[in-house]
């Protein structure tokens, strides 16, 4: 188990046999030799492994191991193989520490992620996903107003959200099934920490389309960009689109985008794919206003403040209610979080909030 732990930590680093050999003083035949357990690594070999990869030590000898099973990648053709595995190692750390913090409930606090009972059972058309879309609002009672948190939204309907910290442009998201060695089962979406907000909220939205679409997509559509209409549509539903922007508009303005930008969390870009979608703008009026769109390069960056960056805070908020009732210590709760002890001590007491109010 610590070699495979050894290796792991090294190709989420990404980094080669020999690149860290070279950074603890060693061969890259040692460090074969340490991920083949054909020889152990002493604690101070450890320690420089551990900080080589940019992770804590207690990583190598966690005992829950996770598979990844069906991940599909939101990606471009750039993130290939070797960075699609690495990635999917440091989901797998990601999820490790959220089974063992599970595991420690004498029942799960999660409930079990449910597709909505009442949702359209064949989708034939694109039209079709935005009644989907607000079918899935209705059920997790959601009404027709802008989705404040995403995430918190997802997390309460039992999904795991991580936000992977993965510097690949090639990576935007993906989503799993993760399976404990004890055969829980935890469906995954994670989304890259790279991506503004409004980004990671859309890329959220359509993993979560991938989850609710299954099984229900006509062979003729295409997943991808069915799973982008849901997620434009679950973001900013019809109803809302028509009572901002109106039934028909000759043109819109920048500035009337941007603010819708910042109240639903959809892009500027995807405000304007709505409106072609609603039929509020027609394919000519879109045409003109996506090219001075590009032209203005907006595509690269959208102008003004971005939009704040997704936070999953199910963990944490877990992580002191299983301290609060015993079942599980300080040290352990410290090492779930991965912060010092006397960084938890002072967490734990508000102690840097204190200091901050007061400054």
């Amino acid at each position: 188990m610590l070699g495979h732990r050894i290796r792991q930590a090294r190709l989420a680093a990404g980094l080669t046999l020999k690149a860290l050999g070279e950074q603890v003083d060693v061969t890259h035949t040692t460090i074969q030799k340490y991920e083949k357990a054909a020889l152990t690594p002493s604690s101070s070999m450890l320690l420089k492994l551990a900080r080589a990869c940019g992770i804590r030590t207690e990583y190598f000898f966690r005992t829950h191991h996770v598979t990844l099973e069906h991940p599909e990648f939101r990606k471009r053709a750039i993130f290939g193989k070797n960075a699609q595995e690495a990635t999917k190692i440091k989901v797998i750390e990601l999820v490790e520490k959220r089974a063992e913090l599970l595991g420690a409930f004498p029942a799960s606090p999660l409930q079990p992620f449910m597709a909505p009972a009442q949702l359209t059972d064949s989708i034939d058309s694109m039209e079709q996903l935005e009644i989907l879309s607000d079918q899935v609002r209705d059920a997790w009672q959601l009404g027709m107003n802008p989705i404040a948190d995403l995430t918190d939204t997802l997390e309460a309907q039992g999904l795991l959200v991580l936000v992977v910290d993965e510097a690949h442009p090639g990576f935007s998201g993906m989503t799993a099934l993760a399976r404990t060695d004890d055969d829980r089962t935890y469906p995954v979406v994670a989304v890259s920490a790279q991506w503004p907000g409004d980004r990671q909220r859309f890329t959220l939205a359509h993993e979560l389309g991938h989850l609710l679409l299954a099984g229900r997509l006509s062979p003729e559509l295409n997943e991808e960009k069915a799973c982008d209409r849901f997620a434009g549509a679950f973001l900013a539903p019809q109803f809302s689109v028509f009572q901002n922007l109106g039934r028909q508009r000759h043109a819109l303005e920048w500035k009337e985008l941007y603010v819708l930008k910042h109240e639903f969390g959809l892009s500027m870009a995807g405000w304007l794919q709505r409106a072609k979608q609603c039929g509020i703008i027609n394919d000519a009026v879109h045409l003109a206003m996506w090219k001075r769109f590009s032209a203005k390069g907006w595509r690269k960056g959208e102008p003004g403040d971005p939009l704040s960056k997704e936070t999953p805070r199910l963990f944490e908020q877990l992580v002191y209610r299983a301290l609060g009732e015993k079942y599980i210590s300080e040290a352990k709760a410290a090492e779930l979080l991965g912060i010092p002890m006397m960084q938890f001590y002072k967490a734990r007491q508000l102690e840097s909030m204190h200091a901050a109010a007061h400054q």
